[in-house]
């Protein structure tokens, strides 16, 4: 036959979208076309193709040879094509069976000696095998990241050679060997390691129960890095469904997934000269940003007020929706975006505390300057702020064996995990509106409580619904069916650093 057609995928963003490779091989003067939108990586995989087809021992054809990407209005990138062009080739000469390939998907660049080399998206890529119903045939690099989707039947081959054999029944392909998930981070720390802090360990336990936001303040060396660093150890493992969103995230990005980090949450940490595409993803071809490789994780942000104003302002509607869009003239690309951010801040330029106990020699207006740099919006949108004040000497030196270690504190934490899951099928912190209203109903006392901090904080709308919020978190975590006073006030003393406060915090944008 002079005809060959081959199943393969692209994606366009985390989404496979199914590609049809066809052959054609015709009389006239040697050539080699391949049309259908391909990028550079593409175009130059013929080079490739026709060294790892002659030096596997096989014929190159001396013909006119077109090869086609199908859709054709489709961007295709990548050298994950060669594995499906070379075989192609290789059916259409008859040198290969043709009929053989119906029931397989092919991924995978080739090297010039037919070696096949590992490439982006294997998971991604499976998923869209499974809807397709077809075997995928991978190189052994990235195999086992695809056999992570459980539905889909995955082979792996370390060279072109080992497919051939296999469509020609000589030998077989072998599955890729399961992996088991990670029970703790990676470099898992213990929050036993903080000394003193006690509130500030208390909030960091609020956060964990209700995946709420939360802003630590306070001089350096006080244990603001090493308290969000703790973070990921008090939060439960992720879920199938969510683990396979986040390591497809991961497996397209430049850094890759690596499968050490199955089912782990991510803790993603930018430095603070990060621009804002480096936070929410961009490039020609849209690649996900720092928000969404967070994805279901931790977004640290430390040095808060180094980071530009325009830099942290990127945050505020994947802080609210959970996605970001990114359009560009030729495509477009929607990539998931719920984090949980935490940030930490010193209280003024020179880092000491404005307390007039550290000879700090900030004037009030460099220290407006300093705190102006959060916009009132963003701030709004953070749940808990957390003054993270010097440990004294005698807190340091004394090793309290009382001190609660992560695991006691997760205990807690999945507990109130399970009863938000149970009760609404979600996390406090991401309640609308009318379920905040439904499901964090006040009595009388605290409407009456509640209503005072409004007025004497100035407090937003979005503050009240966060407050009430945060307030449900709170008697979770405590086992009670209804929001108490107890439970509303420590709520309401997240808020003493909010913008509209008597001594305000931040300068509200004008």
């Amino acid at each position: 036959m002079s005809l060959a057609r081959l199943h393969s995928h692209t994606l366009n963003g985390i989404k496979p979208v199914a590609v049809s490779v066809e052959v054609h091989i015709s009389s006239g003067l040697p050539a080699l076309a391949i049309v259908g939108m391909p990028e550079t990586a593409v175009r130059e995989s013929k080079d490739r193709v026709r060294a790892a087809i002659l030096n596997a021992g096989f014929e190159f054809p001396m013909r006119r040879i077109t090869i086609s990407l199908a859709p054709a209005d489709l961007p295709k990138e990548g050298g994950r094509f060669d594995l499906p062009i070379a075989l192609g080739i290789l059916a259409a000469s008859g040198q290969i069976p043709g009929d053989a390939l119906d029931q397989y998907e092919f991924h995978g660049e080739l090297g010039l000696s037919g070696e096949l080399r590992g490439v982006s998206g294997a998971l991604p890529i499976a998923l869209g095998c499974v809807t397709g119903k077809l075997t995928l045939v991978m190189p052994t690099e990235c195999a086992a990241e695809a056999a992570l989707v459980e539905d889909a039947d995955v082979l792996q081959a370390s060279h072109l050679l080992e497919v051939c054999h296999f469509l020609h029944q000589q030998g077989q392909l072998q599955r890729p060997l399961p992996v088991s998930p990670s029970t703790h981070h990676s470099g898992h720390v213990d929050l036993a390691d903080v000394r003193g802090q006690h509130r500030a360990r208390r909030a960091l336990e609020v956060a964990a129960a209700g995946r709420h936001n939360m802003l630590m303040v306070g001089p350096p060396g006080t244990g603001k890095t090493m308290l969000a660093s703790r973070l990921p150890g008090l939060l439960p493992p992720l879920t199938i469904a969510q683990a396979i969103d986040t390591a497809s995230i991961h497996s397209i990005s430049h850094q890759g997934f690596k499968l050490k980090d199955w089912k782990l949450r991510p803790f993603r940490a930018p430095h603070h000269t990060a621009s804002g595409v480096a936070l929410v993803g961009g490039g020609s071809n849209p690649r996900p940003g720092e928000i969404s490789l967070a994805h279901n994780g931790v977004l640290f942000l430390d040095e808060l007020t180094e980071f530009s104003r325009h830099t942290l302002d990127v945050l505020r509607e994947p802080l609210e929706t959970g996605l970001i869009s990114i359009s560009r003239a030729a495509r477009q690309a929607e990539f998931p975006a719920r984090f949980q951010l935490i940030a930490a801040m010193n209280p003024c330029p020179q880092g000491y505390h404005c307390d007039g106990k550290a000879l700090c020699r900030c004037t009030q207006e460099q220290q407006l300057k300093h705190r102006s740099k959060i916009s009132a919006p963003l701030l709004d949108r953070i749940d808990l702020h957390i003054e993270v004040p010097a440990v004294n000497r005698q807190a340091l030196m004394q090793h309290d064996e009382a001190v609660e270690s992560s695991d006691t504190v997760r205990r807690r934490v999945l507990s109130a995990w399970d009863i938000q899951l149970t009760r609404c099928g979600k996390n406090n912190s991401d309640l609308t509106s009318r379920e905040t209203e439904t499901y964090c109903s006040l009595a009388a006392a605290e409407s009456r409580l509640l209503d005072q901090a409004l007025q004497r904080l100035g407090l937003s709308a979005r503050a009240y619904h966060r407050i009430l919020r945060l307030a449900r978190t709170i008697a979770d975590l405590a086992g009670s069916q209804s929001i108490e006073v107890e439970h509303l006030t420590e709520a309401i003393s997240y808020r003493s650093l909010d913008r509209f406060k008597q001594q305000s915090f931040v300068t509200p944008a004008c």
